[in-house]
């Protein structure tokens, strides 16, 4: 376990920028991988609000996991800047 602040979270994490970028899965099976790790001990879930497909998503992930903050810590990077897409969109 680590201390962040005055709450303690497990030394590892889950990374979640995989449930919003390119390739990612549908939101069902995004917010089932979530509950998984959840389910498997994990207290802290990394992500940043550049974490999106196209520009018009930024806080994809924000809102995607927003209903699980009781049960472990978003921690989310912001401030970082990101192309509008590879896609051109």
């Amino acid at each position: 376990m680590r201390l962040i602040g005055q709450h303690e979270v497990g030394a590892i994490g889950m990374g979640a920028m995989p449930l919003s970028i390119e390739g990612r899965p549908d939101r069902s099976r995004a917010l089932a991988t979530v509950r998984a790790a959840l389910d498997a001990g994990i207290t802290l879930i990394d992500t940043a609000d550049s974490y999106h497909w196209h520009a018009d998503e930024v806080g994809h992930n924000e809102r995607l996991l927003a209903g699980f903050s009781r049960e472990a810590m978003i921690a989310t990077k912001g401030g970082r800047g990101r192309p509008a897409t590879a896609r051109g969109r």
